[in-house]
């Protein structure tokens, strides 16, 4: 008999796709922006990395060890929370910072809500946004032995000219992970390849933004303002990377829609009406807050209760 046409209890097919490989497809897609990265900005920020993913490995380990659960980090979950905080940390953050930090992301953000699966909120995002508001100073300092001075999104917020082709290719001041906007790209391709990821939330996203900036940054089709925005910071590492997380997006395909609209009007506020010339971390954060009432209001009817029929 045809093994998809055995009856059987649902799931009656079973995707090829587990959690193990698809963290290890988003790891890989990852690898290209850590690269470069280490390369612009040292041995420290390799260190740093990998504080950061161990880190996360230990932490998770010794949660199910204390609290006798099934021990989980070979689905690689927790290696990835650890690379993605260590990506969206300044290079030159004490190491004790982003241990701490990849530390709360899993204990506090993750297992302490069950698990994968559970988690209210991506976890990097949640321990990158704790040492934000714990340690505001070191957190926004990116002087490093090569640069120095202000990012490049803050002097576009400034009105000051930029250079958008070193901001596209990563030789500037910047987190470890955010700076290279084509290594970024590249990395989200793969994904979209092996079919981890679509357009719909990350498209929605920056569509977003973009309109919300011409509409309202009072610059309108400033090409330097719109280029700057689009290639600084980290709105391709969150588009693509973050906002996607399967965990803390919607499920529903209307409610994907609807929560990169909210990710972008949300980025766009923090950038022309904040103080900080960021947002992308707070903007997921509290949209990943709004997911349990996107899906409420997208959420399909049946068929004979107001639905439409299939």
């Amino acid at each position: 008999m045809n093994e998809k046409s055995r009856v059987s209890s649902n799931p009656h097919i079973r995707a090829g796709a587990t959690t193990q490989t698809i963290m290890l497809a988003v790891i890989l897609a990852l690898l290209p922006t850590t690269a470069v990265g280490i390369y612009n900005f040292g041995k420290h920020a390799l260190f740093l990395v990998i504080v950061c993913v161990l880190s996360a490995v230990i932490a998770e380990l010794c949660f199910c060890l204390i609290v006798k659960k099934k021990i989980t980090v070979s689905d690689g979950s927790a290696a990835l929370t650890g690379l993605l905080l260590g990506l969206n940390l300044p290079p030159r953050a004490p190491l004790w910072m982003g241990a701490l930090g990849a530390v709360f992301a899993i204990v506090v953000v993750k297992m302490l809500f069950g698990g994968l699966g559970q988690n209210f909120m991506n976890p990097a995002l949640g321990g990158r946004c704790f040492l934000m508001l714990s340690f505001t100073r070191i957190m926004t300092d990116f002087t490093t032995d090569t640069y120095s001075g202000a990012t490049p999104l803050a002097l576009v917020k400034a009105g000051e000219k930029t250079d958008i082709y070193k901001m596209v290719m990563g030789t500037t001041a910047g987190t470890i992970g955010e700076t290279s906007m084509i290594a970024i790209v590249a990395g989200a391709c793969l994904l979209l390849l092996l079919g981890v990821i679509d357009l719909r939330i990350p498209g929605t996203y920056i569509a977003t933004l973009v309109v919300f900036l011409l509409l309202f940054s009072g610059r309108g089709a400033d090409y330097d303002y719109i280029a700057g925005n689009l290639a600084g910071g980290g709105l391709m590492l969150g588009a693509f990377f973050m906002a996607t997380d399967y965990v803390t997006r919607p499920i529903t395909k209307k409610g994907q829609y609807l929560y990169g609209i909210l990710l972008g009007i949300l980025t766009g506020i923090f950038r022309v009406f904040g103080q900080s010339s960021e947002g992308v971390s707070y903007a997921i954060v509290l949209g990943n807050l709004c997911v349990p009432l996107i899906e409420k209001i997208t959420w399909p009817k049946p068929f004979g209760k107001g639905g439409e029929r299939a």
